[in-house]
């Protein structure tokens, strides 16, 4: 009787995986087709888009890094702009002064804000909730650099982008309702008056968050137009 074996290998590194087989006796042969499994079923869930090309990655990198740029620059200029004291420069009876939210300074001396006006507290509060929304997106960009299997269904470049676009909704709030305050009661109060680069610097924070959210989300879009290219 003759017996005779054949075992066709192919590409995948495991070609008993999933392997069917046939056999026929007299004369007896086996053929052993292994099934290709899918490269998508990988360990870690959320790597897919690093099936992508070195190009695409390389992209998707760059707005990720442009985008942590702006959020760290952005979170600097919010806490430097909220805690300084150059919001509104102005002379109240010959003398040069200066104001900020938590301090007013005359004579090269300054004095705690004790007055609790509605329009401050707003101001410092959205000011302060949008530093710590800029710094939570702060830290999931960071994570989004990295993959964890444990967070498969939680995608940190798109909650990054969304913490900046709070965050530039908050400074929003803050710098309308002290510029909108400022013009219609200070500004006819003092008679020479103008705002000062601590109010600037808000403004320029507003514009770095909003690019920041802008770039994450531009990664997160390649991301998903990436998996949702790839077949399953």
């Amino acid at each position: 009787m003759t017996f005779l074996v054949v075992v066709l290998f192919g590409s995948d590194p495991s070609p008993f995986q999933g392997a069917t087989a046939l056999s026929v006796f007299h004369p007896s042969f086996s053929i052993f087709a292994p099934r290709r499994v899918s490269t998508r079923e990988g360990a870690f869930p959320e790597t897919r888009c690093s099936a992508a090309s070195p190009f695409s990655q390389l992209k998707m990198y760059s707005f990720m890094g442009g985008g942590l740029f702006c959020a760290i620059v952005g979170n600097i200029l919010l806490v430097v702009s909220t805690a300084t004291d150059y919001w509104m420069q102005y002379r109240l009876s010959g003398n040069y002064a200066h104001q900020g939210l938590w301090r007013y300074c005359m004579s090269n001396k300054c004095y705690m804000q004790t007055d609790s006006i509605a329009y401050w507290n707003a101001t410092r509060a959205f000011m302060i909730l949008s530093g710590m929304s800029c710094f939570a997106g702060i830290i999931a960009g960071i994570m989004s650099f990295s993959h964890f299997s444990s967070f498969e269904r939680f995608n940190r470049s798109f909650a990054a982008g969304i913490m900046f676009f709070i965050s530039t909704f908050f400074v929003l709030l803050a710098m309308a309702i002290y510029t909108g305050v400022t013009i219609n009661f200070l500004g006819r109060r003092f008679g020479d008056w103008r705002f000062s680069w601590s109010y600037i610097l808000g403004w320029v924070a507003m514009l770095m968050t909003f690019f920041a959210g802008i770039f994450y989300i531009c990664a997160y879009r390649m991301c998903e137009c990436r998996r949702g290219t790839n077949p399953r």
